[in-house]
């Protein structure tokens, strides 16, 4: 006798005992935000350190050393300073972010999010908001501790900046991380991932084409850049920390280059303005090796106004990737990708210039750099009049050469199907039936034979044309080119019907 047994549900698993490991997980992940931060000051302090051990002209301690490093650290994440060792007594701001000295500081935020949502060890991850809020808790813990510590130095921080930027650009950094943990997901509506694409492509063309626009400016003003760089720092200890410098303000040099292009420019102080167009004003130009590669006063020559290319190519590119994938899209969904590829590109500079920018001191240099809504602006623009056409133009040339490979596939299907069928030798010659041994039994077979010869021919010749056609067509045709191709397996034309076989003689 045969009992069947019940197939019971695995038990849940025990409540209590999850919710203590995801708050461990939560709790490990303050300490990842915690030691990310930490991190990051160490490396900074260290170099801060040693540039003030190699100075022999330094006048403070290292208390003073460690103030000054928590006040880089703090403008490396997008806050203020105020300078209140200054000549007049007057304190003054100092907002230029350096941004490469970010690029450490968020890259570490970065990483502790994407090593908390993927942990090695096979332990529970938290929640992808559970973790980016823990990381950015425990990192913003040791940011305020540094913000009260640099008010006893000579480079305080200012709070309404420290209390905006740095929470926004650790929690950026931090959903960053979290997008890559996810494996970089982009929107499910093939529009909204074309255009997030294009708008890469767009800003990767305006900052490769403004470190090119860079680059050139420098080696043409070398002398005077060298020149500046000599007498900035005499012996090797100021000559190595001033080239750190430098090479930390290069990334603000680029973007400032992307503002060039595009046609805002930027500003050298309140009284003036550095466009393609001309150097207008009176500039509040410190002694910098970076700025002496600026373009010389009054109106320039028409080598500048070529620095218009580079946007004019980077929308070009927009509309090129647009159109390329648009053609199965209606014209308005086509234009609305462009828009939308545009103002993403348009954002992105806009942070860019946002965070290149800002006050070296007051009155004349309370503007340094360009304008970020300005400078966004014109990428939309510049993306939208040079994209929006392009896209539908390429959209229409790939829709022809579609329409074009259609009806050469449906020709050539046409033509294999109405060419009439070769006849088979033995039946075409008169009296086959009498030769060599051959009956009218053997005749008649042959002409069996010879009734599904037509139809096994234009079956094959109209597949094999359907799928040369089918090869022609690019990987992105839509579906709607299908509808033109005839069915390969119904013949045309019917074959002719064989002749009735001889009557036998009697």
């Amino acid at each position: 006798m045969t009992y069947a047994t019940e197939q019971r549900p695995p038990l849940a698993p025990d409540t209590a005992a999850t919710r203590g490991l995801r708050s461990a997980a939560l709790a490990t992940a303050v300490v990842r935000g915690g030691v990310a931060a930490g991190l990051g000051l160490g490396a900074l302090s260290v170099l801060v350190i040693a540039a003030w051990i190699a100075s022999p002209f330094s006048g403070s301690g290292p208390g003073g050393a460690l103030h000054t490093a928590a006040g880089l650290w703090l403008l490396a994440h997008g806050a203020d300073l105020i300078r209140t060792d200054t000549v007049s007594g007057v304190p003054a701001p100092l907002g230029v972010t350096p941004l490469l000295l970010s690029v450490l500081p968020l890259w570490l935020a970065h990483r502790a999010v994407r090593d908390t949502l993927d942990p090695d060890d096979g332990a529970p991850a938290p929640s992808t908001a559970g973790a980016v809020a823990a990381v950015a808790g425990g990192y913003l813990l040791v940011a305020a501790v540094v913000l009260v510590y640099t008010e006893a130095g000579t480079l305080p921080a200012d709070l309404p900046t420290a209390g905006a930027w740095t929470p926004a650009t650790v929690l950026a950094a931090a959903a960053a991380g979290a997008w890559t943990a996810h494996g970089r997901p982009l929107p499910g509506r093939e529009q909204s991932a074309v255009a997030l694409r294009a708008a890469g492509l767009a800003l990767a063309g305006l900052l490769g084409g403004a470190s090119l626009l860079t680059a050139v400016s420098l080696l043409w003003h070398v002398g005077a850049a060298q020149a500046s760089f000599h007498g900035l720092a005499g012996e090797w200890s100021g000559r190595a920390s001033l080239a750190l410098l430098v090479l930390a303000l290069l990334p603000n040099a680029v973007v400032w280059s992307v503002s060039y292009e595009l046609g805002p420019g930027f500003s050298l102080g309140t009284d003036a303005l550095v466009t393609p167009l001309g150097f207008t004003g009176t500039p509040a130009v410190p002694d910098f090796p970076l700025l002496a590669a600026l373009p010389g006063e009054g109106p320039t020559r028409w080598l500048h106004w070529t620095a218009a290319v580079i946007p004019a190519v980077a929308a070009l590119a927009l509309g090129r990737r647009v159109g390329g994938a648009a053609r199965a899209w209606t014209g308005r969904e086509t234009v609305l990708a462009v828009l939308g590829a545009s103002w993403a590109c348009g954002a992105a500079v806009a942070a860019l210039a946002a965070a290149a920018g800002g006050p070296l001191g007051s009155d004349r240099l309370a503007a340094f750099g360009p304008v970020w809504w300005q400078t966004g602006a014109a990428a939309v623009l510049w993306c939208t009049a040079l994209g929006a056409p392009t896209a539908l133009a390429v959209r229409a040339w790939g829709r022809r050469r579609l329409r074009r490979a259609s009806e050469r596939a449906s020709d050539r299907v046409a033509a294999s199907a109405a060419s009439p069928a070769a006849p088979a030798p033995s039946a075409s010659r008169p009296g086959a039936g009498t030769g060599s041994g051959t009956g009218p039994g053997a005749s008649a077979g042959k002409n069996r034979q010879g009734t599904g010869s037509p139809h096994a021919s234009l079956a094959t010749a109209g597949a094999l044309a359907a799928l040369d056609a089918l090869d022609a067509l690019d990987d992105d045709a839509s579906d709607e080119a299908y509808g033109f191709l005839p069915a390969a397996w119904e013949p045309s034309a019917e074959p002719a019907t064989p002749p009735p076989p001889p009557a036998a003689e009697s």
